[in-house]
């Protein structure tokens, strides 16, 4: 396993503007990193710069400590498994897993062990003498993976490898890649578009937005204490509501916030330092309750999605018409489309934002 350390990496195609620019990050050895992000955002292109793929155009790569920025990618000590499989099909799967140690020169008797330790791993040695076109997208991946396991590679990267995959096969293949991380203990990046999959796999997550890190952190701590509306946004299904709101005062020492439509909010925290006029309010879909349309903000039901495991009610607050999303239990009486009830906020685990999207820090 090795360490990787992002030092100010930037990345620009020509005389275009910069696609990644000034960016910093530290890897740990054996630690599991989620790049994560919209689609443009520079993961992948960040990625493919690690490997080796694509050029830095200015600032350091270093693995192990060592400056890689001039590297082949054969000599990075580095594995990467891409979104397609890429498996030649008219090798078996103990060949397509050896190939790249047959290139190398290594004796048949030392590939096929290592093959076969591989193959164990990932629980896939009952399939080594068939084809690709004999197995499922699940079993393809896992032979993709397996390619790279057999390099022993100091550093494993991943391209959105569940991509391909249906929802079922991509929470298993989650749980294997878990599981992978934990027998072998090897630094990985993972780079996705899925919330879901940075939440469950990460030690950390990495969140991109324009090329730029918008926040780094473990995926609790990012869930809970977003820096910035947008990975607020971005972390959490369904995400965070958003309110914008105005500062109406204090009365003894709780802040008091005013909506759309004369409705107004007792916040019951205060920012600390200066505190604008102009905020927007974010609080997730469970520490929002349904109350009685006197009792709380008012506001139309619109959509009521009930999934069994939970009901999500999505609402529009009166005076604003701001979409507004409660989880309420699956067992709960919830309200009718079109009815007029009323939403309590728990302030306690509320956020407040400046109109710049960054946020508060609250006393």
């Amino acid at each position: 396993m090795a360490s990787l350390s992002l030092r100010n990496i930037k990345k620009a195609y020509g005389n275009n503007a910069p696609v990644i620019e000034g960016l910093n990050l530290e890897v740990g050895k054996g630690e599991f990193v989620v790049f994560v992000g919209p689609s443009g955002c520079g993961k992948s292109t960040l990625l493919r710069m690690i490997a080796g793929l694509e050029d830095i155009t200015g600032g350091d790569l270093l693995i192990e400590g060592e400056r890689a920025n001039e590297l082949h990618p054969s000599e990075r000590g580095i594995a990467m498994v891409f979104q397609s499989y890429a498996l030649y099909p008219h090798m078996t799967v103990g060949e397509n897993m050896g190939f790249a140690l047959r290139l190398s020169g290594m004796d048949k008797r030392a590939i096929k062990e290592a093959v076969g330790r591989a193959a164990e791993v990932l629980r896939i040695t009952h399939l080594l003498d068939r084809k690709p076109a004999a197995l499922s997208g699940g079993q393809r991946q896992r032979v993709a993976i397996g390619r790279a396991i057999v390099r022993q590679p100091k550093v494993f990267l991943f391209d959105e490898p569940l991509s391909n995959l249906d929802a079922s096969l991509r929470v298993q293949m989650r749980i294997e890649l878990a599981r992978l991380h934990r027998e072998l203990g090897t630094t990985m990046v993972y780079v996705t578009h899925d919330q879901v999959e940075a939440m469950t796999l990460g030690d950390r997550i990495a969140v991109f937005n324009a090329g730029k890190l918008e926040q780094v952190g473990p995926p609790i701590q990012l869930y809970r204490e977003p820096r910035s509306t947008f990975v607020a946004g971005f972390l959490g299904s369904p995400k965070m509501n958003f309110l914008d709101v105005e500062t109406a005062g204090a009365v003894a020492g709780n802040l008091q916030l005013k909506l759309g439509g004369n409705q107004s909010l007792d916040f019951g925290r205060t920012p600390v330092g200066t505190l604008p006029s102009q905020l927007t309010l974010g609080i997730r879909p469970e520490h929002v309750r349904v109350v009685p349309a006197a009792a709380g903000l008012q506001a139309r039901v619109d959509m009521v999605e009930n999934l069994g495991d939970t009901q999500l009610v999505h609402t529009a607050l009166a005076g604003s018409e701001a979409s507004f999303s409660i989880r309420m239990a699956p067992d709960a009486i919830s309200p009718r489309v079109g009815d007029v009830v009323g939403i309590h906020i728990d302030s306690a685990n509320a956020l407040l934002f400046d109109r710049t999207g960054r946020a508060l820090e609250l006393a």
